[in-house]
């Protein structure tokens, strides 16, 4: 349970009031899940004599886990911590360990990379170029979107407290998208230890999260398609996409096929069981594995 409190002798979280950021708030929602009853206090200054016995202060205090000091730490890449960054880094694997995740280490780093070092970096004014015509809405966006609006009635205690509600959701999420994505990837290495180097193509028996594993070794850049069992029945192919950076595909399904279907995609195809091509061609659906392999075959 988390319970917003107004006496701070009650509280054993303590940070600050007014306008919420989406560190201190994904920092309660990590202590919420960590510590499962949590009494937060939110105040605009700490006195020295507020630094209860087993009471955590976060974002506020310049004690451990606030980042505000001109001496805050940093990563190794030089990305400063915030508040969640802080908490994650002391408390991140005992909470894996006791909520019985495999594999501590890999999901302990990489929920960090994935998610937490980019909310400390926006927190700490280290913003990525975004080159876009239209508004991208990032995670501390959003949080911020919670704040009380102008001239409305809601009440800040309130606001916060759905923040991290949803916090906690991503939080939740996070963790089992981290953990699939490590377990699967020692399968997809399974698969690909079996790769001759010289094909453009290769073909899961099961749907894995496949990408980043592929990507990460130059070994596998002449792979152009992956194929997989269809969540809507049948094969799906997908291609692959350039690099991390780049997403546009290594090579595209033919033009002609753009947002075809069924029978008119089969005609122009010359493929019965070419069910569906996307407008963008990044991904089809077949009938069945034979019509697969008809498809990389046309592709090479």
């Amino acid at each position: 349970m988390i319970q917003i409190v107004h006496n701070i002798e009650e509280a054993n979280c303590i940070t600050h009031s007014g306008t919420m950021h989406a560190d201190e708030v994904f920092a309660t929602a990590f202590l919420h899940l960590y510590k499962k009853n949590i009494k937060v206090y939110r105040t605009n200054s700490i006195k020295k004599d507020d630094n209860q016995q087993d009471c955590i202060i976060y974002d506020i205090g310049r004690g451990k886990y606030d980042h505000h000091q001109l001496d805050s730490e940093k990563r190794e890449n030089q990305i400063p911590y915030s508040s969640i960054g802080l908490l994650w880094k002391d408390f991140g694997k005992d909470y894996l360990e006791k909520n019985n995740f495999p594999e501590v280490e890999a999901i302990y780093l990489a929920v960090d990379k994935d998610l937490i070092e980019g909310i400390d970096a926006d927190d700490n004014g280290v913003f990525p170029k975004i080159e876009s015509t239209f508004k991208v809405k990032t995670i501390p966006s959003i949080i911020k979107m919670f704040n009380p609006s102008f001239e409305s009635a809601e009440n800040e205690s309130d606001q916060f407290l759905k923040a991290v509600k949803l916090a906690e959701m991503i939080l939740k999420e996070e963790l089992s998208y981290i953990k699939g994505k490590i377990l699967a990837e020692k399968k997809v290495l399974e698969y690909l230890n079996k790769y001759d180097g010289t094909s453009n193509y290769f073909i899961l028996d099961e749907y894995l999260p496949y990408e980043e594993t592929l990507l990460k070794d130059e070994k596998y850049n002449k792979i152009e398609f992956v194929a997989f069992p269809s969540n809507r029945g049948g094969f799906a192919i997908k291609t692959v996409p350039i690099s991390f950076q780049d997403h546009n595909p290594r090579k595209a399904f033919p033009e002609s096929w753009a947002g075809l279907e069924n029978e008119e995609l089969e005609k122009i195809s010359n493929i019965k069981g070419l069910r569906f091509c996307h407008s963008g061609r990044f991904i089809v659906n077949c009938k069945d594995y034979n019509v697969v392999l008809k498809v990389i075959e046309m592709c090479q």
